[in-house]
């Protein structure tokens, strides 16, 4: 049986441990790395939304060296939305089976002001959900 597994992806070292935890431990899995853009974000940043460009992020081009050195493909997305929002609607729209995401190990102030996307995601997902610190 296949699992498809969705590991939402930015330029950071908890998404990239996350990734690779995934092609390691489940080496027969579907793979989609997702990237979340936030509209709000974006246009503050004169960046165009992911629904205005075909250009892929850089963060997948890392993500795809990662696949290949683990002799696999990955499918890669870019959806608009808040990262907590888009990795859990595009989880339940697509027939995802579980989440791997990093965790930046918010701590203190910071996490209870701020939130912690991976534990946003974990009370939330409707799958199982493994966070790579």
């Amino acid at each position: 049986m296949s699992h498809n597994l969705l590991v939402p992806m930015d330029d950071s070292d908890p998404a990239r441990a996350a990734l690779e935890y995934a092609l390691e431990h489940f080496p027969d899995a579907e793979i989609t790395v997702l990237h979340a853009i936030d509209d709000l974000e974006a246009g503050y940043a004169d960046q165009p939304s992911a629904a205005q460009t075909d250009a892929e992020p850089d963060v997948f081009a890392d993500a795809k060296r990662l696949a290949g050195e683990h002799d696999t493909t990955i499918e890669a997305q870019v959806v608009d939305g808040t990262a907590a929002e888009a990795i859990l609607e595009y989880a339940q729209e697509n027939g995802i089976d579980g989440i791997v995401m990093g965790s930046k190990g918010r701590s203190g102030v910071s996490r209870v002001l701020l939130g912690s996307i991976a534990e946003q995601v974990t009370r939330q997902a409707d799958v199982p959900v493994t966070v790579v610190p």
